[in-house]
């Protein structure tokens, strides 16, 4: 598994001191990054060959949040992939070796002039070495949402919301879903799937549906388009 050390920083925590679940998946993306770029198969080598890795789904496992200056490792390991599918795990670790948050994804790679799939290169399946399966519960890839949503006022796409693909990054979909929980509540799981880009000037709807212990929060067009749509779990 590819790892670095870090810290708990203080622009990472919210008003209890404690790291942010926007902050977490920042983590679990730049290991990602850092895998790629070390193996010689990041930004660079995408570009030239006009490709982008887009995440189709997370599932986010928090078994507790870490405080400012804690010092954590970050991981992420591939364990699958095949066609235009790549499967990867990320896992935070205290001090201690203890697990603070598991996940797991799933990533298409697309073509970024069509926005069609792609096979995966041959460097790509020589270079990211297949590992084992992280251990944890896993959820089904598909979100079930009940009728009876209540839409909230629309949310316009703007620059601070898209990455290098231009697009709407994952983690600012799950950043704009989380203005609608409780404010007591605490994140156990989060699981996202996503259906199509968002870009610069698109309009979100969001639909908000709250159950027992879960909030689950569509973001479409205002029609029945959803661009992505986060389940949350109460810890």
């Amino acid at each position: 598994m590819y790892t670095f050390e870090s810290r708990i920083r203080y622009s990472e925590t919210d008003s209890e001191g404690k790291l942010t679940m926007a902050s977490l998946i920042n983590y679990f993306q730049d290991c990602s990054n850092f895998h790629s770029e070390d193996l010689g198969l990041g930004l660079e080598y995408l570009r030239e060959r006009h490709l982008a890795w887009v995440l189709s789904a997370w599932q986010i496992v928090v078994e507790r949040y870490p405080g400012l200056c804690e010092k954590v490792t970050v991981g992420t390991q591939p364990y699958d992939m095949k066609g235009f599918l790549g499967y990867r795990n990320f896992a935070m670790w205290d001090e201690k070796g203890e697990f603070v948050a598991r996940a797991n994804s799933l990533w298409s790679l697309l073509d970024i002039h069509t926005g069609r799939p792609e096979m995966i290169t041959e460097d790509m399946l020589k270079g990211y070495r297949l590992g084992e399966k992280l251990e944890m519960d896993y959820g089904p890839r598909k979100i079930a949402v009940p009728p009876g949503g209540e839409e909230k006022e629309p949310v316009t796409v703007k620059i601070h919301h898209l990455d290098t693909n231009h697009h709407v990054n994952n983690q600012q979909f799950i950043n704009i879903a989380m203005d609608y929980l409780p404010e007591d509540f605490v994140t156990g799981q989060i699981r996202a799937e996503y259906k199509r880009q968002a870009f610069l000037d698109d309009v979100l709807v969001p639909s908000v549906t709250a159950g027992e212990g879960m909030v689950i929060v569509v973001l479409g067009d205002g029609g029945n388009r959803p661009y992505a749509t986060v389940e949350f779990t109460r810890k």
